[in-house]
């Protein structure tokens, strides 16, 4: 059985209220996108979906956890994610994304594949800064090799020298 045909609600059958779906993402849905930053992670999502004449109103809760590099030493990390998303499919013309919630799909449609969806609203749960805890006395938890490295070889500050020269040929013209 395709594994992703999960994430496909045949909506032309359903009768017009609410309706609730259950989804279990695991590791087979990100080893199917293949430039995605999350390889891992256990992730359940709870959709309701409310069957109108012209549109369909969805609301997402997900919860789980994911493995990513962290941000400083690439070494996996465990986040835990926890978001809530809405999305509105409308009946028109044709495809058409009116906004980040809001899509158009044909009057003719019977279904809609929810895995494109499904993988962002993941990647918006995660944090924008992704590194290990640090322990009770202040340290990083971060491998101890790759600390020292950085350590070793910290990052200058001021302005960099090679911008200099860009900013000389801005000023003279």
């Amino acid at each position: 059985m395709d594994y992703f045909k999960q994430f496909i609600i045949p909506f032309s059958g359903l009768k017009l209220g609410t309706h609730d779906f259950d989804f279990e993402i695991d590791n087979t849905f990100f080893e199917h996108f293949e430039y995605s930053e999350i390889k891992k992670g256990a992730v359940t999502v709870h959709l309701t979906l409310v069957r109108e004449e012209t549109m369909l109103v969805m609301h997402f809760t997900l919860r789980g956890k994911i493995i990513v590099p962290c941000d400083r030493c690439n070494e996996p990390i465990d986040i835990d994610i926890n978001g809530e998303e809405d999305l509105i499919i409308k009946f028109g013309p044709g495809f058409i994304e009116e906004s980040e919630t809001i899509q158009v799909i044909p009057e003719g449609e019977t279904h809609i594949d929810l895995s494109p969806f499904l993988y962002e609203y993941i990647h918006l749960a995660l944090p924008v800064r992704r590194v290990h805890p640090e322990d009770e006395a202040g340290n990083s938890l971060c491998d101890p090799e790759i600390i020292k490295r950085l350590e070793e070889n910290p990052v200058p500050s001021g302005p960099d020298p090679r911008w200099e020269a860009l900013n000389k040929l801005k000023t003279n013209n």
